[in-house]
């Protein structure tokens, strides 16, 4: 080894020790007869003294030293002086006499610093993945990422667990978004898929008998490019038989707690994880991944709205939308500029506008409101019984502004949970340091897809019905409700599972509802459904996204973060400049034409 201990360890029990370091210069810091370099490598950083009363030619090959440069030093460890420790740094007490010195390799100026938390551009991070990864933050991360593997691994192998690997080339099947494909050389005209995930893969091993799996498997889906998205991330993997949702959601639960208290330990984490049920998440929060750190749940208020001589609402109401409101506690004094916010968050959504009502903080309460207590673009329509009958529906006080949305119900809770979401920020109700995990549960079977006029599956279409709802798949899927949940936590859905499906003729109604075709289902899936007719055991499991749990334990929102060498928000490359062109030699051998002409 080029060190005998690693720079970010040394202590003060590590005194009068002689100690070779190896690492990169983060700073250098000449003082005259004294030359101070922090040399930093992945533990840390360790201060360095060349003297040049102590030795000349040292200090002088000091002189030329650079940011980045890759250095060996050796030298004694030593107290620092009164006065001049750095109770910043882990090492801060002692620093290193340099005796000798060797330069093991130079390095250009980098693009941007490796040594300041400064944002600089990202394009150029990416570019420069291997600089911008020197970073103490983004060294940090990839320890934060691997430390929760480890732990999910360990506790799911003392759980009885077993971690079993599938295939990375597989058969193209439906799973939401569009595979990656892969050309056979062997095989002229047919591919392989890139898995979207290990799906029917997990099912057949609880086919196969091994009733507790796992994996932390790659996962490829060829989306349109999304911020929060990557074409390739991480996930956990696991699947169990003989099983209820609750053994599935407890597990879970129990692994998340654990995980954050261990690694995270000064954050704020709730046990058990409230599970709330589909529906009433989208009543509340407009949303099925809400952010429960704050409060400021929404209500239908289409009674109250039936009530006034407001007509566009009316109209509405008669066109079967719906009326919505939710209370913006402390925000009466909104200027018109804020508002103006709110309503293109509205914009956003598809909806027409946005209706508010500022109630003056001087007003004495709710009870004795007065004409000029309010201020709104309906003031002259509303009554001021019907004000304080909606403030008391939403428990307003003065102070407070009251926000309305209607239109149709999906467009009416988007806006407002984008404007819940805003206003968890702009109030600063978002606390860094709290995990408020749920359980989304009881979603809905099928999903109408209304431009396409057909029934989509609203998670997969493995998923297992309600025993209470088998009889209305095929006579009115709009109200079967699936043995379906998710894990949210702080607006951010992390996982997605599922008790599913371990009949032939159950999975082939659920197909025919869906307008798989027969040819499609023989083509598609006949290894899982052939499976369910050798014995295929209750099963059920869950997906987890390795990457939105190390952005809530890294406490970032961006999650080219968390990812060693990620993707941008185009799905591009910056590093290795992929996607890109191959030759026609290789292009001959896979028996592939390209039409399509270079942009």
């Amino acid at each position: 080894m080029l060190k005998t201990i690693q720079a970010g360890l040394l202590q003060p029990e590590h005194v009068d020790q002689i100690v070779t370091l190896a690492g990169w210069v983060d700073r250098r810091r000449d003082h005259g007869n004294l030359i101070f370099i922090d040399l930093r490598d992945s533990s840390g950083i360790s201060q360095i003294v060349f003297d040049q009363v102590l030795d000349h030619s040292i200090h002088l090959s000091a002189s030329l030293l650079r940011s980045e440069w890759v250095i060996q030093v050796i030298g004694k460890v030593r107290k620092r002086p009164d006065g001049t420790i750095n109770s910043d740094l882990k090492t801060g007490q002692v620093e290193v006499i340099a005796s000798s010195l060797t330069i093991l390799n130079e390095s250009k100026t980098p693009p941007f610093y490796i040594n300041k938390e400064e944002d600089s551009d990202e394009l150029l991070r990416m570019k420069y993945r291997y600089l911008d990864l020197r970073k103490p933050k983004m060294q940090n991360i990839v320890n934060i990422r691997h430390k929760a593997v480890k732990f999910i691994r360990d506790f799911l192998t003392d759980q009885g667990f077993l971690e079993i690997e599938t295939p990375i080339l597989i058969k193209s099947t439906p799973e939401g978004a569009r595979d990656y494909l892969v050309p056979s050389r062997l095989y002229p005209g047919k591919f392989y898929s890139l898995p979207q995930s290990p799906q029917q893969l997990k099912q057949l091993l609880m086919s196969a008998g091994f009733e507790k799996y796992f994996q932390i498997a790659r996962c490829f889906r060829d989306e349109d490019p999304r911020a929060d998205r990557q074409p390739e991330f991480t996930q956990l993997d696991l699947e169990m038989s003989f099983v209820e949702s609750d053994d599935i959601l407890s597990l879970i639960e129990k692994l998340y707690y654990d995980l954050v208290k261990a690694i995270t330990p000064g954050k704020n984490i709730k046990f058990p994880f409230p599970r709330i049920p589909y529906k009433e998440a989208i009543e509340k929060y407009g949303t099925d991944k809400p952010d429960l750190r704050f409060g400021i749940e929404m209500s239908t208020v289409v009674d109250w709205a039936k009530k006034t001589d407001i007509n566009i609402l009316k109209t509405i109401i008669s066109q079967k939308g719906t009326v919505k409101s939710l209370n913006a506690p402390g925000c009466g004094n909104y200027t018109r500029g804020q508002i103006s916010e709110l309503e293109e968050l509205v914009k956003t959504s598809g909806g027409k506008g946005l209706m508010w009502i500022a109630i003056s903080e001087g007003a004495k309460s709710i009870e004795e409101l007065r004409d000029d207590d309010i201020k709104s673009p309906v003031s002259k329509v509303l009554k001021l019984n019907e004000i304080q009958e909606i403030a008391s529906i939403l428990s307003a006080a003065p102070g407070d502004l009251i926000l309305i949305v209607a239109g149709p119900g999906k467009i009416v809770n988007q806006s407002l949970s984008l404007i819940r979401d805003h206003l968890g920020t702009s109030l600063g109700l978002k606390d860094p340091n709290s995990f408020e995990f749920a359980f989304i549960t009881d979603f809905p079977l099928f999903e109408w897809k209304e431009e396409e006029k057909r029934w989509d599956a609203a998670h997969h279409p493995f998923t297992m019905p309600l025993k209470e709802h088998l009889g209305l798949i095929s006579t009115d899927p709009s109200k079967v409700i699936a043995h379906c949940y998710d894990l949210v936590c702080n607006g951010l859905e992390c996982g997605s599972g599922s008790i599913r499906i371990h009949s032939r003729k159950l999975q082939e109604e659920v197909f025919g509802v869906l307008g798989y075709s027969k040819e499609e289902v023989a083509s598609r899936f006949d290894q899982l459904l052939t499976a369910f007719e050798y014995g295929t055991p209750p099963h059920g499991g869950i997906a987890t996204g390795i990457e939105r749990l190390v952005m809530l334990l890294a406490g970032t929102d961006n999650i080219r973060d968390v990812v060693a060498f990620p993707k941008t928000q185009s799905f591009i490359d910056p590093l290795f400049d992929a996607p890109d062109y191959v030759s026609n030699e290789q292009l001959n051998e896979l028996h592939i034409k390209v039409n399509a002409t270079e942009t």
